[in-house]
């Protein structure tokens, strides 16, 4: 089994490290985000419908009421009296901007009949699932911004989920039980254009906490996420961008329990029917704390991730650093990816590139005693079979990483290729990494390494004990 050539890369170790060098962005950087934003200056107050400041009352009809309103006299700003509001799945309609100022929190309602069910796509599979609690569907030119509070307070989803994962994994069904756990995000863009999300503060997401999904030019800019402070929240995604483009994402702050900033285009046969891809993507100047991946490209791929730029990003205490996971089902092709002038501290993996990645959840089979002729829709699309079956190779290639230094890293590289697909066309530039182990490289190929620099730290303990190997169990994250 190829791996890598461990000798040529000690040589490129002696090479030192060069300070830091400005790279130039792709031309098409500066054309994304939001290209318009709600102009109208009529302001609607949520109180004069009904909405009140308690924590108990669900104000989301009255809420409701005076979006349709501000909607119907041509856009402006919903506004809220200083309080706390409980609400269901709300509606941004286009020309409006709901604004949630200082002051202002905003409750998720804890009763899964407050969030009715929609036509959505889940995890790169097209499905019914309950709207979240902030929705832009259909919209053009519309905003939600403010200095507020948004708390999803998702625990009551995060209990139902746990409670199904026990009963599936019994009858091996592990597979299944996130699309069948239908869990509420917090913000979803859908089919929608110049979007803005500006300045909020969200916490506690019952499932993905935004999700920008088959839409264009969108701007998310300086949203704080903390989906940790309940708990720890399964499937807590901070940003994912759906089979969407020209998005700019920057001057976030995200803490959460899966992937921090996430590109996704697809799953499988579902995911190579709707074919699109995500591209021209611009994430910059953020921060990533706890979570699976600063940048994660992945694991729904089957339309394409394509013209991707991150520059200016930390992480601390991150799980992964720059990740691909997909699988030998989902197809797509990761490509023209940038990564650069960036730091990352004490993550456990700096670079891991995965196209085998969870089989338990990426490999769908219906045990003995289930009929296919039974089973919902969604579960069909999931066992519906890609072919022919080379369709669902997917492809890596093209990776340009420059200027990008990481510490204390538990290991530098866990990169696995296919037989018939290598990860191809890697490219380090006066960048380094120290961690406590080097890791494994199998199927790559083409990786080129300018002014770059890799130390294995030892632990003092480790330091101590007689020469030999070191067993390390990778804790594996759904």
């Amino acid at each position: 089994m190829p791996r890598f050539n461990i000798y040529r890369f000690l040589l490129i170790l002696l090479i030192p490290v060069a300070g830091y060098a400005q790279f130039t962005a792709p031309a098409w950087t500066t054309k994304v985000g939001a290209k318009s934003f709600p102009a109208g200056k009529k302001v609607v107050v949520v109180n004069d419908f009904g909405a009140v400041s308690d924590t108990a009352v669900v104000s989301t009809k009255a809420i409701q009421a005076a979006i349709d309103k501000c909607a119907a006299a041509g856009g402006g700003v919903v506004k809220f009296l200083p309080g706390t509001y409980v609400s269901g799945s709300l509606f941004i309609k286009s020309n409006v901007h709901l604004k949630i100022d200082k002051g202002v929190t905003l409750l998720g309602s804890q009763k899964f009949s407050d969030y009715p069910d929609m036509y959505s796509r889940i995890a790169g599979i097209e499905t019914t699932w309950p709207a979240a609690l902030i929705n832009f569907l259909n919209v053009k030119n519309a905003a939600l911004t403010g200095e507020g509070v948004v708390n999803a307070r998702g625990k009551f989803c995060w209990d139902m989920y746990w409670a199904m994962r026990k009963a599936y994994d019994k009858k091996g069904l592990r597979w299944i039980v996130d699309y069948d756990a239908k869990r509420v995000r917090t913000v979803v863009v859908q089919s929608s254009s110049d979007i803005s999300i500006k300045g909020l503060t969200f916490k506690n997401a019952g499932f993905w906490t935004i999700q920008l999904l088959y839409s264009s030019y969108l701007t998310v800019d300086g949203v704080v996420i903390r989906n940790n402070e309940d708990g720890s929240g399964p499937s807590t995604d901070g940003i994912d961008v759906d089979s969407s483009s020209w998005a700019l994402i920057q001057h976030c702050d995200i803490d959460c329990n899966d992937d921090n900033f996430c590109l996704k285009a697809g799953r499988d046969w579902d995911g190579l029917r709707v074919n699109k891809p995500t591209e021209y993507v611009v994430i910059r100047k953020s921060v990533a704390r706890r979570g699976a991946g600063l940048v994660t490209l992945g694991s729904e791929t089957s339309g394409g991730i394509r013209h991707i730029y991150c520059t200016d990003l930390t992480a601390k205490h991150t799980d992964n650093g720059l990740r691909i996971k997909s699988a030998t089902t989902r197809g797509g092709i990761v490509e023209d990816v940038y990564f650069v002038n960036s730091v990352l501290d004490s993550v456990r993996n700096a670079y891991q590139f995965n196209l085998n990645w969870y089989p338990a959840y990426s490999y769908s089979e219906l045990p003995a005693g289930y009929n296919i002729d039974s089973v919902p829709q969604h579960w069909k699309a999931m066992l519906q079979k890609v072919t022919p079956a080379e369709k669902g190779i997917p492809q890596t290639k093209d990776f340009y990483i420059h200027n990008v230094k990481i510490t204390h890293a538990q290991k530098a590289f866990e990169v696995n290729g296919l037989t018939n697909s290598r990860i191809r066309n890697f490219n380090f530039n006066n960048s380094s990494i120290t961690a406590a182990t080097l890791g494994d490289m199998i199927f790559a190929e083409d990786w080129n390494f300018t002014k770059f620099r890799l130390v294995i730290e030892k632990k003092e303990e480790e330091k101590k004990k007689p020469a030999g190997g070191i067993e390390e169990q990778e804790r594996l994250k759904g």
